[in-house]
């Protein structure tokens, strides 16, 4: 089915049952967006999210579009511009799936893949409501799993976490992004050198960050054994954690572990706590909130149990404006971020000069701010700081760290509001992340700064990399 709008300039096409990875999709938006005479382009399944980003965008799908539907949503210059996306566009989506060893055709689930295959660690990277089939097949089998999957239910968590402990396995995860065994990354992933040092993660962009500084002062990393946002909550009890921390206390490679996690619920930490001294563990806490060392002061902790010196961390100042630039921006912060942890870690950090902050990853219940499926929201002349790689944010699309396309439409549209004055960004590096966020992220700066320059205003940007 497909519907040509009467606008000329528009082209909105619905195809029925053609079904593509949302990965996929993103690259070839971005390609067909690249051409000559195409204004923008969006190629995504008809889920009822990328419906909404759609019509943001004023390339609304039709009615009754569903998520089994493909949508291909131009804005061209001419007929000819629209002819040649969507020859582009065939071309692309031609691209015949290659096939297994021997030519046969990939296993279709988890235990299918074991019977062929047997593994001591598999990954699943389903859509959220699939992955508890996959992952529990995977435990049953005696596999430790990483679930790189997000939008799975709490429920189904602990039902999954209790199962590997019973079967003495571990789960990563859900919402498991970053993880290192003997030195392998799986998911979004930093090259960091081998060392004495493992990490116990209920947090990302946290253990990336932590990698980075330790790699930094000359300290590798063994293993990275990310247990998901969830796991130090009270609902969840960190049953993850407690099989991880099991297993580095055999692991001889191991010298010191650090557990690194997002506000942890207290009597959680605390069992964790008696649990490494029972372990006979030697461990450092890096478990954000309030009153608590920041990821940077963590990282100099770590150092400091292992005699290093801890060295000058890199930063990066601008230049000086020149006269007359423009005046001081409004008096509002606004964070965009695409790590979960660094966001809250810059709240707790601001909160402790500006009070209140408000984010869809509130410090408090009644700083919640809704932000929509298509990542907009109405903070009015508020504090405001926003994780976009949050669930609601990544039902049935990439992760920000792969198609930030989100994030840097909301960061031109923050040029545009008198009340802002400072915007903060995270850009996350690794395998598995955007090839080169730098491009599409300095075009979105330089063209939200611009906006504010026109109006009188200077808007600074700050970047932690």
């Amino acid at each position: 089915m497909s519907d040509l709008s009467t606008a000329a300039q528009v082209h909105v096409e619905v195809r029925t049952g053609a079904y593509h990875d949302s990965v996929t999709l993103m690259q070839v938006s971005r390609s067909l967006a690249a051409l000559d005479g195409v204004q923008a382009a969006q190629v995504a399944m008809g889920t009822p999210l990328n419906c909404e980003v759609l019509a943001a965008m004023g390339l609304a799908a039709p009615a009754g579009t569903g998520p089994n539907d493909l949508v291909v949503a131009l804005r061209v210059q001419d007929d000819a511009a629209r002819q040649r996306a969507l020859e582009q566009l065939a071309a692309a989506l031609a691209a015949p799936a290659t096939p297994g060893e021997h030519g046969e055709q990939p296993p279709r689930t988890t235990a299918s893949a074991l019977r062929r295959a047997p593994a001591g660690l598999v990954v699943v990277s389903v859509p959220g409501e699939s992955a508890m089939a996959e992952a529990m097949d995977a435990v049953q089998a005696g596999c430790s799993v990483v679930v790189f999957s997000d939008n799975v239910d709490l429920d189904q968590e602990v039902a999954l976490k209790q199962a590997a402990a019973d079967q003495d396995v571990l789960v990563m995860g859900p919402d498991c992004g970053t993880a290192v065994v003997h030195g392998v990354g799986v998911g979004f992933a930093n090259v960091v050198r081998a060392g004495p040092v493992s990490l116990v993660a209920a947090s990302g962009t946290g253990a990336q960050h932590l990698m980075s500084l330790l790699d930094a002062a000359g300290v590798g990393v063994q293993h990275c054994l990310g247990v998901g946002g969830r796991d130090l909550s009270a609902a969840v009890g960190g049953r993850s954690a407690r099989q991880a921390m099991a297993a580095l206390a055999l692991d001889p490679a191991t010298e010191l572990v650090v557990v690194v996690s997002k506000p942890p619920a207290d009597q959680v930490a605390e069992a964790l706590r008696a649990h490494a001294d029972r372990l006979g563990l030697s461990v450092v806490w890096a478990l954000l909130g309030p009153g608590q060392p920041d990821l940077t002061v963590a990282a100099e902790q770590v150092l400091a149990a292992l005699g290093v010196a801890v060295p000058v961390w890199p930063t990066w100042s601008p230049p000086p404006a020149p006269p007359g630039q423009g005046a001081p921006g409004g008096p509002a912060l606004r964070g965009l971020f695409v790590g979960g942890t660094l966001c809250e870690e810059s709240m707790l950090i601001a909160t402790q000069v500006l009070g209140t902050v408000r984010s869809n990853l509130p410090l408090r219940p009644d700083w919640a701010l809704e932000v929509d499926g298509s990542g907009d929201w109405d903070a009015g002349g508020a504090h405001a700081m926003v994780d976009f790689g949050a669930d609601e944010l990544t039902r049935g699309r990439p992760h920000p760290m792969i198609d930030p396309t989100l994030r840097e439409r909301r960061l031109v549209h923050e040029g545009t509001d008198p009340d802002v004055g400072v915007v903060l960004l995270d850009v996350v590096l690794g395998l598995g992340a955007h090839a080169d966020p730098a491009t599409g992220l300095a075009a979105a700066i330089g063209q939200a700064r611009a906006i504010a320059a026109r109006d009188g205003r200077e808007l600074a940007v700050v970047v932690s990399l």
